[in-house]
């Protein structure tokens, strides 16, 4: 999923500038692949990358203590909830965290709606 966003953001805002932190370096790697400016991993990337970050795109897990098989550590779950970042969560059910309500949709799909959703908080219409 974060080579697949990392290209739809870098195709719709190509002069943004996207650091992707990757839970493991096979993850940060495709995401420099897909044309992230730069990558980093583990506990310590997060931390600073959410101090630092004015948006925060990922799954849902990301904000999930032991999420994602365990990749994600209380600590950076709560860097990625308690940074000031404007935050796009995509649900991803999954890993015994289910979002009651919202239905399967494709990745595509959900990718197109993330980019919409930017599009709004460059505008400055984003609350």
């Amino acid at each position: 999923m974060g080579r697949q966003l990392v290209a739809s953001v870098k195709k719709e805002f190509p002069k943004a500038e996207v650091g992707a932190v990757g839970t493991n370096s096979l993850a940060a790697s495709n995401m420099l692949k897909a044309g992230a400016d730069y990558a980093a991993t583990g506990e310590n990337a997060v931390i600073v990358g959410c101090r630092r970050a004015d948006v925060i795109i990922g799954p849902v897990g990301i904000a999930i203590a032991d999420s994602m098989h365990g990749e994600i550590t209380p600590v950076m779950a709560a860097a990625v909830g308690q940074s000031e970042a404007w935050k796009l969560l995509i649900p991803m059910n999954q890993c015994r965290n289910v979002i009651v309500g919202v239905k399967n949709v494709s990745m595509s799909s959900m990718l197109e709606a993330v980019i919409e959703q930017l599009k709004e908080y460059a505008k400055g219409d984003a609350c």
